[in-house]
């Protein structure tokens, strides 16, 4: 059309239906100009690129300030932003620059730093050698709010990747990088792979070096577990994470992929950890079905496995106190009350603490930890229960009273026994309740029935009642034995003489 500029685009599209057979006068009518543009075209008097124009098609908002005022700004500060550069210019000049000229401003600034401004830090693409690398780190999951039966779940996930074939593993961890989490996950990791790497990178954990010195130096655990598995341990120099970028970024792609499944599963609440953790594993599975064939190839190259795993714990030694009471890590845990005065190992777990009595193994607990500067405790009545049924009253004024009722229900049937009952009373019959829940193991039916015929009768059932009520269907039967009495001139036999004139004596 006459007065309308004719584009690049347009140029290619003539000059290929050209090359393809097409008389010019098709060629032009479908590049949507005219035959004589053609023509022209073909004599190479307008060739593509003379559609590019090089001058201003209005007035330049920024002439007065952008070489005078903007670009010394930039030439001192090279890292001043547009919008810092245009409220400056509204400070400084009111009312002139209106913010239609923002744009205008970050091209010319973006274009005067891609020219003039400073150099930029430059990414080295690595070469990737099989079975060379693997890598540790933690991280979180932040964007949503994992639950476990109904209560907020706090932890955070160990993720190990091997560089090369880009197979990954993660588990989640309750408490921090702490070593326990850093070896119980390399480990799983490591037999899972099928192999080891040359080399273990991980940032400047504190569970695998000793970051108060200068010197870069291994924790001894760490140091060992390198050892058995053949392993040599590097870091990535401190705040250069980009000298960990094989696993950092795949971090956010894991992490996406566990918020994906958990928007198809319509749900963040697990029935317990185990389930988060198996969950977890199926998504990391179908991420690593991509790397099948490069993880075999791996394989070949990483070195092969010790016979067994090493220690992925951490050891205390605790002497059990007279109260039937450990302290590990700020936690106090009950044991049964035949280990005071005994020194135990405690095996410190991420998730769990295994108690010793020499080489015998004696109880197994769920690991509890304590947040900043507070204390937990976690109490199991069993284990002092039947001590305690010899001086009840005992029960009111101790210091975990509290934490040695074993549900809200008991709460509650504290709770009114001890508005209802004189204070010696009171005690007597919760610790008869808790003995008999520990005894007949029927404390959640016990606890409910309790507070049941408390609310419909508004009094308490009776220890006996409670007794003939549950020891009744706890208790085997015995089964009843006859017996036939022998007669006693039976005996008679025993007095007469043996062969060779003996007698029975």
């Amino acid at each position: 059309m006459p007065g309308k500029r004719i584009t690049e685009q347009q140029i290619r599209l003539y000059m290929t239906l050209i090359n393809d057979g097409k008389i010019q006068q098709q060629a032009a009518a479908k590049a949507g100009f005219s035959e004589r543009t053609g023509r022209r075209i073909s004599k190479g008097e307008l060739i593509i690129g003379n559609s590019t124009h090089y001058w201003r098609t209005r007035q330049d908002p920024l002439e007065a300030v952008w070489d005078s005022q903007l670009v010394p700004l930039l030439e001192k500060t090279p890292s001043l932003l547009p919008l810092t550069l245009f409220e400056w210019l509204s400070d400084n000049y009111p009312g002139k620059y209106s913010a239609s000229i923002k744009r205008t401003l970050q091209r010319r600034v973006k274009q005067w730093k891609a020219i003039h401004g400073p150099e930029k830090e430059v990414m080295f693409r690595q070469l990737k050698i099989p079975g060379q690398l693997g890598l540790s780190d933690f991280t979180q999951l932040k964007r949503v709010q994992i639950t476990i039966a109904g209560e907020a779940f706090k932890h955070i996930l160990y993720h190990y990747r091997l560089a090369f074939c880009g197979w990954s593993y993660v588990k989640v961890i309750l408490g921090g990088e702490s070593f326990a989490a850093l070896s119980t996950g390399l480990q799983t990791a490591l037999w899972l792979s099928g192999g080891s790497p040359k080399e273990h990178r991980t940032d400047s954990l504190s569970a695998a070096f000793n970051n108060q010195v200068e010197k870069e130096k291994l924790t001894e655990r760490y140091q060992l577990l390198c050892k058995h598995y053949n392993i040599t341990a590097t870091r990535n120099t401190p705040s250069k994470s980009h000298e960990n970028g094989a696993i950092e970024s795949p971090h956010g792609h894991i992490k996406r992929r566990i918020e994906q499944a958990l928007l198809l599963r319509g749900s963040t609440d697990f029935d317990s950890i185990d389930e988060y953790q198996k969950f977890i594993e199926q998504v990391v599975q179908k991420k690593n079905r991509g790397c099948l064939a490069l993880l075999k190839e791996e394989r070949q190259h990483l070195t092969p496995l010790p016979k067994q795993r090493t220690h992925d714990y951490v050891e205390h030694y605790v002497r059990v106190t007279s109260s039937s009471t450990i302290v590990v890590r700020r936690v106090t845990y009950t044991v049964p009350s035949r280990l005071i005065g005994e020194k135990i190992c405690v095996h410190l777990f991420d998730d769990r603490l295994e108690l010793y009595c020499g080489h015998v193994h004696v109880e197994t607990f769920n690991r509890i930890y304590a947040k900043g500067r507070f204390r937990k405790r976690c109490v199991n009545y069993r284990h002092v229960i039947h001590s305690l049924a010899r001086k009840p009253q005992a029960f009111r004024c101790s210091q975990i009273r509290d934490d040695l009722l074993p549900s809200q229900d008991y709460k509650d049937i504290w709770r009114y026994v001890d508005n209802s009952l004189e204070a010696r009373n009171a005690s007597g019959y919760m610790v008869k309740i808790l003995i008999l829940a520990a005894n007949h193991d029927c404390e959640g039916t016990l606890g409910r029935y309790v507070l049941k015929q408390w609310k419909q009768n508004q009094r308490l059932p009776s220890i006996e009642q409670c007794q003939k009520r549950f020891i009744s269907q706890t208790l085997e039967k015995v089964p009843l034995l006859t017996t036939e009495q022998h007669a006693l001139m039976d005996y008679n036999q025993l007095l007469q003489p043996l062969e060779g004139g003996q007698v029975y004596e």
